[in-house]
């Protein structure tokens, strides 16, 4: 899990409440995240690190847009980069970079089939506090 800590396999991640301070820094993570080539480029060093130039090949960009994206990823703790030689061989910065693009993917494919985690609430008579406001 991190933190000097293993979160051992099947364990629920621990909720702690939102202050201010932490909210807008995982708005800025969450951001990063919202842009596709980012996306592209997380997810294929998901897989394994790679040099800049190869990278920015298999992702399909040009190399100066790979190199901007990855300095930007790179500022927000998402990504680390290697100097070997005349190369710079990036990879994620830890296995949470790697959980959050699996959770946005499982997220997103249960949206698709329509699917939920959360058992059904039986639904409740609406009364007057409940029901939604007439326009």
């Amino acid at each position: 899990m991190g933190h000097g800590a293993a979160q051992p396999a099947g364990t629920p991640l621990p909720r702690t409440r939102l202050d201010p301070a932490t909210a807008a820094k995982v708005a800025t993570t969450l951001q990063a995240l919202a842009t596709p080539s980012r996306l592209l480029i997380l997810a294929r060093l998901r897989e394994g690190s790679l040099p800049a130039t190869e990278l920015a090949a298999e992702v399909g960009m040009e190399q100066s847009a790979c190199s901007h994206q990855l300095r930007l990823l790179r500022n927000l703790g998402l990504v680390v980069g290697t100097r070997q030689g005349r190369s710079v061989v990036y990879s994620l910065y830890d296995n949470h970079v790697a959980e959050l693009l699996d959770q946005a993917l499982y997220h997103v494919e249960h949206l698709r089939l329509e699917l939920s985690d959360t058992p059904a609430v039986a639904a409740a008579p609406e009364t007057e506090s409940t029901a939604a406001p007439s326009i």
